[in-house]
């Protein structure tokens, strides 16, 4: 693809910007090249500079980890000021400025989204989840990890409008309590993965209620979440038999006793059994592995 368009811009009998822009180029050859690269190509000629901002138009995956660390902000409004068709949107690396003012055009005018990432963009407001509750009907997949602005209300607001979620990360969103979401499982119970973790407010109560209403549930992240017990995490084996994996470090009050019906059906663990945490202790103090025949 590259040699393509280096020949384009040298003499040759055929010209690549020759072919079908909307039909070939941007559907089938453009979409294999590295965003950054692309960039780059139009400053080759004006020709080359409306193929990318039609390209650009139609893009519908835009990550912004693709062009680099840090994506400046007048080049993000630029991109995507044309675009709406959208279905991936990554704005990780974006979160040293984004705010609503660059965000919301880009959602309002993207009704297709059903991936969302927004992990670590904490100079948004709650305006935001409320404007991609309101116009992404269809979404499926939200990260919205260390998103402190996330409050009950945007959370309800999204509960009501994207019931078709899959899958919400909203690790470190430390205004919710276990009411939030309650709400949020009510509404969504197809989710399939959803991490809760260091959120100090969050607790059997929602554990439970996750439980209960999402039989679809396959990953679960309670990381650091302290007031989850053992009660809960039954509850949770009794109702999600789809469950694969489940994170508990750091959860002081879940023991081995509520872990162990999991364990024997293959769900993937974050903490040892106690008697391998004890040997592995074992092993740093007298520095070899015992060898050592137990039936458990």
């Amino acid at each position: 693809a590259f040699w393509c368009l280096m020949m384009s811009v040298t003499p040759t009998r055929g010209c690549l910007l020759d072919l079908p822009w909307e039909d070939i180029l941007v559907p089938h050859i453009l979409c294999h090249l590295p965003l950054q690269q692309l960039l780059s190509l139009q400053r080759v000629s004006k020709s080359f500079q409306s193929l990318i901002q039609l390209y650009l138009a139609n893009m519908r995956c835009f990550d912004s980890s693709q062009i680099g660390p840090a994506i400046p902000r007048a080049a993000f409004v630029n991109l995507l000021k044309d675009n709406e068709v959208l279905q991936q949107l990554a704005l990780q690396t974006c979160s040293d400025w984004l705010t609503d003012r660059e965000l919301l055009p880009v959602i309002g005018q993207n009704h297709h989204l059903h991936q969302i990432q927004l992990k670590g963009c904490a100079q948004l407001s709650r305006h935001a989840l409320v404007a991609i509750s309101l116009s992404c009907p269809n979404l499926r997949q939200l990260s919205l990890a260390h998103c402190e602005w996330v409050d009950s209300l945007s959370l309800r607001s999204l509960a009501d409008h994207c019931k078709a979620l899959e899958a919400v990360d909203l690790t470190a969103c430390r205004q919710l309590k276990d009411e939030a979401i309650c709400y949020l499982v009510q509404k969504c119970s197809r989710l399939k993965s959803l991490s809760l973790a260091v959120n100090a407010n969050v607790g059997d109560v929602a554990v439970e209620e996750t439980a209960k209403c999402c039989p679809e549930l396959e990953h679960l992240d309670l990381t650091g979440c302290l007031r989850v017990k053992n009660d809960s995490i039954r509850v949770l084996a009794e109702y999600c038999p789809k469950l694969r994996s489940l994170k508990v470090k750091h959860c002081h009050n879940v023991a081995e006793s509520s872990l162990i019906i999991l364990r024997s059906r293959g769900v993937e663990l974050d903490v040892e059994p106690p008697l391998q945490r004890a040997l592995v202790l074992l092993q740093d103090v007298v520095g070899f592995a015992p060898f050592i025949n137990l039936q458990i």
